[in-house]
């Protein structure tokens, strides 16, 4: 009941969304620390590939990559505009997936009462 694909897709999105917002912050935290690589993470495309090839989402996990994105004179390579419209995205994804979370489980307390 409470592993299904669809919840259980919903519950990777919300780790991964998590760990987004963990990396945009350390990126923003460190825009001005010399050396200092912007971190990326990505799991929508496995999420995607293991639902589409009858996976269990659950075997799905965040990962986290430098970005690839030039460096300024420093070695920095963190742009606040992207950051901040990542951020921003990110924020908007995860509350529409908790909100989904939600009405799942909402549907199943009023099964559970009986309404």
């Amino acid at each position: 009941m409470f592993d299904d694909v669809s919840t259980s897709s919903l519950k990777v999105s919300v780790a991964g969304l998590s760990a987004r917002q963990t990396a945009i912050a350390d990126n923003i935290a460190n825009i001005e620390t010399p050396g200092y690589r912007a971190r990326k993470v990505k799991f929508e495309e496995a999420l995607h590939n293991a639902v589409a090839d009858g996976r269990a989402p659950s075997q799905v996990a965040p990962t986290v990559q430098d970005s690839l994105e030039p460096t300024r004179l420093n070695g920095n390579n963190v742009n606040l505009d992207s950051e901040t419209l990542s951020h921003l995205d990110t924020t908007m994804r995860y509350q529409l997936t908790l909100r989904a979370l939600d009405g799942k489980y909402g549907l199943i307390r009023e099964a559970i009462k009986g309404a």
